[in-house]
């Protein structure tokens, strides 16, 4: 019999908490899971009493931790209080998944194991594909750990139960299988690339400044050449020890590409990321040039920049 994975999230998280169900999908396919959210409630179901009946029933609870979630009372209250009592209880397993970067190790959480690796939040992975994957690892081995599944609870007790579900008619079933695939135009494709570089930017001037500030004897130089162009040189001790160039565009054309030396030409290149989508999503994509970057990669803004990044500081760590 299946293990049940109830899912709590902040619906502002319910684009990431899709991606998380897709990596789930050999879990499915091999019968040891069904998940359930409330986007699975059918018209006519009772909200609390239903959400207090899938939760209590539940062998794996997982949470998926944002400053959204913290901030609900929904989830962070009543859901993940319930969520904490059955894991002391040992009648279900919880597993804590950090999606965005929060104030959850001053939480109760913080006592337990998250994931992904590290806490490490989803949206700080270069590859958001390979962070719900390692989630996904961690969901396989507490369903290892659990073996025999619980029998459900029939006591609901953190939720009143009222007086009129006793009259409760059964609605017509329905499939939650409702995502269709998205359609991208060349100028969505083109706003996403002008959105990804200009991020790259910003962040690339902040990692300067900050680098700076934790190193002695580091001093830094941001300068945007012009709107598609910009420079990061770092120097040691007074020496240059490491420089890029950064062009939306360059001379593949459309995308962003990454040159070695604050003085590069325009027309040469080290790296270079194209747009390319699924049928969700857009992302970024690298050619592969260097030796640890994977070509099938599928990388976010903030994915792509910490790549470059990762590029421009490997001379100063010694990789």
């Amino acid at each position: 019999m299946a293990a049940r994975v109830f899912i709590s999230y902040s619906h502002k998280d319910e684009e990431l908490r899709d991606q998380l169900e897709v990596q789930l999908s050999m879990l499915k396919r091999q019968g040891l899971i069904e998940t359930w959210h409330d986007r699975r409630m059918l018209a006519g179901d009772h909200l609390d009493w239903t959400i207090s009946k899938e939760l209590d029933e539940a062998d794996v609870v997982l949470l998926l931790v944002s400053p959204d979630f913290i901030a609900s009372d929904y989830c962070y209250k009543i859901e993940k209080g319930r969520a904490l009592e059955r894991h002391r209880e040992g009648t279900a397993r919880l597993v804590s998944v950090i999606l965005r970067p929060c104030d959850w190790t001053h939480t109760d959480l913080a006592h337990y194991l998250v994931t992904p690796t590290d806490g490490n939040p989803i949206t700080k992975w270069p590859d958001r594909d390979e962070a719900f994957l390692d989630v996904t690892k961690s969901i396989r081995r507490a369903i290892e750990q659990i073996g025999a599944v619980n029998a459900p609870n029939d006591v609901h007790g953190f939720i009143e139960r009222e007086p009129e579900l006793e009259a409760h008619i059964p609605p017509t079933p329905r499939s939650s299988n409702m995502r269709l695939r998205k359609e991208f135009s060349e100028a969505d494709r083109d706003q996403f690339l002008d959105d990804a570089f200009n991020y790259m930017e910003r962040f690339f001037q902040s990692s300067l400044a900050e680098l700076q500030i934790r190193n002695q004897g580091i001093e830094v130089r941001h300068r945007k050449i012009d709107a598609n162009t910009f420079t990061a040189t770092i120097y040691k001790d007074g020496s240059k020890a490491a420089a890029c160039s950064i062009r939306l565009g360059g001379q593949l054309g459309k995308g962003i590409a990454y040159s070695d030396g604050d003085e590069a030409p325009a027309n040469s290149y080290n790296e270079n990321l194209s747009v390319e989508n699924d049928d969700q999503k857009m992302f970024l994509r690298p050619m592969g040039m260097n030796h640890f970057v994977q070509r099938d990669s599928s990388l976010s803004n903030e994915g792509a920049s910490e790549l470059y990044w990762s590029l421009l500081i490997q001379p100063l760590q010694g990789n």
